[in-house]
């Protein structure tokens, strides 16, 4: 998204608190629009125990970012619908690696602090003591006869 507000990702950020009403004179749009985009999936709106519908600030942005695309850069609503699944998309697997990063992070220092006790003189994983020199011969089994 072209726009980026302190606190996004905050519990404020996303509550669909504001009306609809107030949501599209912050968006710039007559509520119709906002009514219309709900019912094409663009902007989902949360409903009041009213039944009256709920933004967020976040909806207010993706509402901008919506009216730009469409107007100013001429993409139907299909490809703007199709554009916003996308970033979407882009976010999660984002927000994913992130977690994945940390998670790597945490093992990396996991290991550094398993070899620094000392338990892993050669810097392997799983110690071990002897070195064997047996050898191991292997014979396919015989099929049983049928």
């Amino acid at each position: 998204m072209s726009e980026e507000y302190v606190g996004s990702g905050d519990q404020a950020y996303e509550a669909k608190v504001l009306m609809i009403s107030v949501a599209a004179r912050m968006a710039g749009m007559h509520p119709q629009t906002l009514r219309q985009y709900d019912r094409l999936g663009l902007v989902q709106a949360d409903r009041a125990s009213g039944g009256g519908r709920r933004y967020s600030v976040r909806d207010v942005v993706l509402l901008r970012e919506v009216q730009r695309l469409s107007q100013d850069d001429g993409i139907n609503l299909a490809g703007v619908k199709r554009i916003i699944g996308l970033e979407r998309l882009l976010e999660e697997a984002q927000q994913r690696v992130a977690r994945l990063e940390a998670e790597l992070d945490a093992a990396y220092r996991r290991i550094a602090e398993l070899e620094s006790l000392g338990g892993f003189p050669r810097g392997d994983l799983v110690p071990t003591n002897r070195t064997s020199t047996a050898l191991v011969v292997w014979r396919p089994r015989r099929a049983p006869d049928r």
